[in-house]
């Protein structure tokens, strides 16, 4: 009898083990086919640019296709609704970014929730933004900006590239902290937005660097400061909104997030592998042309940004009476 049941313990024991044995074997081989990255913005622009960047580097890494996809709408919620709903297999990734922390708030009824349900696999890059303004704008500082636009309160107009996008919420972060009056004027994207600033039909924009360089460079457009914590190595002299505003910092992020129950074992392979990625320096040479910083880290690291940023930009929508379109 002490043999059967020596015997049987042994096999229970097997049978327990045999699910985490699965799991691991899974978690070596994987990826086995195909993994498709979702993108939550349009062909061409900054977001789906590094989504076929960290892909292409990640697809020649593990041996298998990372196919972008580009399901934009609604403020990025399409992509990540799209991301929450698939198997949680770890062959269906979100490029996340800002605002899927801004949009738990910004949006009343959402069929997720960000922070819940998707599970964070690794923080990508953070892109820069910067304060910039028409030269018919005569000023050349924050402070002297801030004085302007208290005299010509209600007067000038701010750009963006829509209603909640980054250019929207750091401006009214700016706001919230100076006490200004800055008439927001959303468009359909950055790009036009930008041209009605170069026109002057706008006053000011916080506009990303990568996209607007080249016309602070020819002088068409004036450089107040960038929004980050540090000053951008692209623009060096430039100070930061920080240096005369303690305590503003307003960056653009992209991350890697996947469905939640995706295996630990599956998002420690994708977190180590986009994490070698960004220590490769061919692949800095390339972030560094999109005035994007590296941020290597673990899962829990994206996680506690996800929640910081959540808790951040909700005080700021709330703050601003934002409403989507």
């Amino acid at each position: 009898m002490k043999v059967l049941r020596r015997q049987f313990l042994h096999l229970a024991a097997g049978a327990v083990a045999l699910p985490a044995v699965s799991r691991t074997a899974k978690a070596q081989t994987y990826p086995t086919r195909p993994v498709r990255l979702i993108v939550g913005f349009a062909p061409g622009g900054g977001n789906d640019i590094m989504a076929r960047l960290i892909g292409q580097r990640l697809s020649e890494r593990l041996g298998q296709q990372f196919v972008v996809e580009n399901r934009p709408g609604a403020g990025t919620n399409i992509a990540a609704e799209a991301v929450v709903n698939a198997s949680p297999d770890g062959y269906t990734l979100l490029l996340a970014s800002l605002p899927n922390a801004s949009n738990a708030t910004l949006y009343d009824k959402l069929n997720f929730n960000f922070i819940r349900d998707i599970a964070p696999v690794a923080a990508i890059a953070r892109n820069t933004f910067a304060i910039e303004v028409n030269p018919s704008v005569p000023v050349k500082t924050v402070p002297e900006f801030i004085a302007y636009a208290k005299v010509d309160s209600g007067k000038l107009n701010m750009a963006s590239g829509g209603v909640g996008s980054g250019n929207h919420i750091f401006g009214e972060l700016f706001k919230m902290m100076t006490g200004v009056n800055l008439v927001h004027v959303p468009y359909r994207g950055a790009g036009p937005a930008l041209v009605d600033l170069l026109g002057g039909q706008v006053q000011v924009m916080f506009a990303s660097i990568s996209s607007s360089i080249e016309y602070v460079r020819a002088g068409r457009l004036r450089v107040l400061a960038v929004t980050t914590s540090t000053r951008s190595p692209v623009l060096p002299d430039i100070p930061t909104v920080a240096e005369f505003v303690p305590g503003y910092e307003a960056s653009f992020w992209t991350a890697s997030g996947a469905p939640r129950d995706t295996p630990v074992e599956t998002i420690e392979k994708l977190n180590q592998g986009i994490n070698a990625v960004l220590a490769d320096s061919q692949m800095k040479v390339r972030l560094a042309g999109l005035d994007a910083t590296a941020l290597p880290g673990s899962p829990a690291d994206f996680g506690k940004l996800i929640a910081e940023e959540t808790e951040k930009w909700g005080k700021v929508v709330k703050f601003a009476g934002i409403k989507p379109e």
